[in-house]
């Protein structure tokens, strides 16, 4: 199976480190947060970026199941990363180009990181064998990104030293989420001949944390990612690592026939299983229960609403929930509050005091009765774009897709 770390969110990272293999940090102190708020669940703006991660507030702890070639042990899965998306599922990436280092092993060997290394060099691996060329994609990409590692938050600060506390972090979240047992106590186990379905797989990783995850399959169908998601009330380095749910992420995998191959196979399985251990519950009827909101323009899929209300075309999906109105109408509430149409545009947030009572147009979100909605231009890149229900340039159509 391919790479992914490279396709997904991948950019090049140049820069060198400042010390030689034989060189000792021995490290400054990370900061002394007292009364910390926590990330993504605050009201007001947090302006000490040194104990509040901002604007990556919501930490993702991602894993691999690589099969051919196969890494890592055959019942475990392996990391990908920590990454700090925005609370709204939106991401910043390689964030300082000047601390992009290019010598991870040399960084954690100079640290005296023998252990983490280690352990690195078993469960941390490259689908292509280059282990240290990963470690930097992931330190250059993400971890520069996070706030609470910002070098000017240490006192008495020893370059490099968050690098450290950047994968010590990730190994120590990634110990206490055991995948691979996550699903076996569920009867899910790799099968070259049993296809599963993904809310029988979602319902495995939830029951140990009690809040959702999210899967990506590869084109096959086939099971390759975990996402697990905190909110840290406090300091990357010592504050505490909250489970919580998707803010924004969404599971990419089919309803059935999702793959979960041996390492080192690539046989197609023939069959769907449900466990009996595991709920059997279907995605549910339009606008009811949970869900996400995708965008169509002209005929074609592009993108989907996050949950601010904004349409975004790069990103993931935000979570909403519905909930009937009337006799036959729904309100519907994202991450950041209820939603709304407010001065001819879909908001969604805390300062919306009464939720706007939608429709259901054949699948499709509808206001007045219409399921016409429109934008000044269709969102590139990490741009957004308002959704609005007055004619503008760009038309198009929501449909809801259950959770």
């Amino acid at each position: 199976m391919p790479s992914l770390y490279a396709s997904l969110r991948s950019l090049p990272v140049f820069s060198l480190a400042l010390f030689s293999p034989s060189q000792r940090v021995l490290g400054g102190s990370p900061p002394t947060c007292s009364n910390p708020q926590t990330s993504c669940q605050n009201t007001t703006a947090v302006q000490d970026t040194c104990c509040f991660n901002a604007p990556g507030g919501q930490l993702l702890q991602t894993q691999f199941w690589d099969t051919a070639p196969a890494t890592g042990p055959s019942n475990h899965w392996t990391i990908h990363g920590l990454w700090p998306d925005h609370c709204d599922g939106t991401f910043d990436a390689n964030c300082d180009a000047a601390r992009a280092y290019t010598n991870i092993t040399q960084i954690l060997q100079a640290a005296g990181q023998t252990s983490l290394l280690s352990y690195m060099n078993t469960y941390w691996k490259d689908v292509n064998g280059n282990d240290e060329s990963f470690w930097e994609h992931e330190w250059g990409k993400h971890g520069t990104c996070i706030s609470t590692l910002d070098p000017k938050c240490y006192t008495s600060y020893t370059p490099q030293e968050e690098v450290v506390a950047f994968f010590q972090k990730t190994v120590d979240l990634f110990k206490t989420l055991d995948s691979y047992t996550f699903l076996s106590d569920a009867g899910i186990t790799p099968s070259s001949t049993t296809t599963y379905t993904s809310a029988a797989i979602l319902a495995a990783l939830k029951a140990p944390r009690g809040v959702d995850v999210a899967i990506q399959c590869a084109s096959t169908n086939q099971l390759d990612e975990i996402w697990y998601f905190y909110d840290v009330k406090g300091s990357v380095q010592t504050g505490t690592f909250i489970p919580t749910n998707p803010d924004g992420s969404k599971s990419s995998c089919p309803a059935t026939g999702v793959k979960y191959l041996p390492k080192g196979t690539t046989t197609t399985p023939t069959t769907t299983t449900t466990p009996t251990t595991s709920p059997t519950s279907s995605p549910g009827t339009p606008f009811s229960g949970k869900g996400t909101l995708q965008v169509t323009t002209s005929g074609t899929p592009d993108g989907c609403i996050i949950s601010a209300g904004t349409w975004y075309t790069t990103g993931t999906c935000a979570t909403f929930t519905a909930t009937p109105s009337g006799t036959s109408g729904f309100t519907l509430t994202s991450s950041k509050g209820k939603c709304a149409i407010v001065s001819g545009a879909l908001t969604c947030g805390s300062n919306v005091s009464t939720a706007t009572v939608f429709t259901n147009s054949n699948g499709n979100l509808a206001y007045n009765a219409s399921p016409s909605f429109y934008a000044t231009q269709v969102p590139t890149g990490s741009t957004q774009a308002t959704v609005l229900v007055t004619q503008a340039a760009a038309g198009l159509t929501i449909a809801w897709q259950g959770a």
